[in-house]
């Protein structure tokens, strides 16, 4: 029986391939990296596209979000991936580890200004991990999220149960508007090249309710939250590719930003050694069935640093405030709390920087609230 694949010291949420695909490269003798083809377009279907694509290399679900609870802010992080290890497939051993799937969890504590955050990695079968295909069922253990219909009109209810280290999570996520098919209709570019590219939809401003378990505290959400987000909103990005990113990529910066009144911005770039983008996109969809305004060049989308912070512990020097331009506007992202670096060098390998942030507009106006995404600071990606 083979062992695990080894995890190359960097990794992130959108890169994590590397770790999975690096392991397969030693074992098979360096085969790879090969050149990927272009995806094909395609329409994704519900709810079969809501689960896993074993065919495809990574895959990831992601839920960020906020809420009020105790009187208090709360910022959340539930993140599951999958990795298929080409390198294992030709193996006949039932224990072949064919696939891996690794967890991240986090919640930071804005008002006691700290994060807590917890792993978990194992290879997927014998009931220890899964990533079902016909639906969103993805678990290690007792760490699990999944998805089940809501009413009429494909309406998605997510249940995410994390039992971390130091706290817990029971969350249920509604969903309170349609996903929206980021890119050209669910094929989302991250490079100048045709073969960089992800099927991938947001599932933005999610109700959320359930519970926040800290030791010898419990606090509960709403039951019934209010409409306007007041206690608490959610986002989801499910993205799956077979893809590598561009040679020159050593990091990038991302954004979901859920703003008051329902509406939804995506913004992203990835960059070079010099900091200059190689490529840049994102989404903006105004709250009331407004049609989706799509970007997707360096151009259209610039991320301007306004302050920085450098850890303590990893001396990486994070931007944690910016100012972002996109064909939607101009809009500023401040971090909520500037230490919410994560340390993932037990599961991915990763070391990045991934917290509650508030969005503003031109004005200065508070807007909306969400996440911001930086990789790439701790050391250059290995891809």
């Amino acid at each position: 029986m083979p062992p695990l694949p080894p995890l190359p010291t960097r990794a992130t949420r959108r890169a994590w391939l590397a770790a999975a695909l690096g392991g397969a490269a030693a074992a098979s003798g360096g085969a790879w990296p090969r050149p990927a083809s272009a995806l094909p377009a395609r329409a994704l279907r519900f709810p079969r596209d809501h689960g896993s694509h074993p065919e495809q290399r990574t895959e990831w679900w992601y839920i960020t979000g906020h809420a009020r609870a105790g009187g208090q802010d709360w910022g959340f992080q539930v993140t599951f991936f999958r990795s298929r290890v080409d390198a294992a497939l030709p193996l006949r051993s039932a224990f072949a580890a064919r696939h891996l799937v690794f967890a991240h969890a986090a919640l930071t504590d804005v008002q006691g200004r700290r994060l807590h955050h917890d792993q978990r990695i194992a290879r997927a079968g014998f009931g220890v991990a899964e990533a079902g295909e016909a639906d969103t069922d993805v678990h290690i253990g007792d760490w699990s999220l999944s998805r089940t219909d809501a009413g009429a009109g494909g309406a998605s209810r997510y249940t995410a149960r994390i039992p971390a280290a130091d706290f817990a999570l029971e969350l249920q996520f509604d969903s309170t508007q349609p996903p929206i098919l980021q890119g050209q209709g669910g094929l989302s570019r991250k490079g100048p090249q045709p073969g960089q590219a992800s099927y991938y939809y947001s599932q933005p401003q999610l109700a959320v309710r359930g519970t926040i378990a800290l030791p010898g505290r419990r606090l509960a959400l709403p039951a019934d939250p209010p409409p306007d987000g007041s206690a608490g909103r959610a986002w989801l990005d499910h993205e799956w590719s077979e893809a590598f990113m561009h040679a020159e990529t050593v990091g990038w910066d991302w954004i979901g930003m859920n703003l008051q009144g329902g509406s939804a911005l995506t913004a992203f770039r990835l960059r070079r050694g010099d900091g200059s983008a190689i490529w840049a996109g994102g989404s903006f969809r105004a709250s009331g069935g407004a049609p989706l305004q799509v970007f997707g060049d360096p151009q259209g989308v610039v991320f301007t640093p306004l302050r920085h912070w450098t850890s303590p512990r990893t001396g990486a020097r994070y931007p944690v405030a910016w100012r972002i331009d996109t064909p939607a506007g101009r809009f500023e992202v401040h971090a909520l709390l500037e230490d919410q670096e994560l340390d993932s060098r037990g599961s991915t390998g990763a070391i990045y920087w991934e917290g509650l942030s508030v969005l503003r507009d031109a004005s200065g106006r508070d807007v909306g609230r969400g996440y911001l995404e930086l990789t790439g600071y701790a050391g250059a990606l290995r891809l």
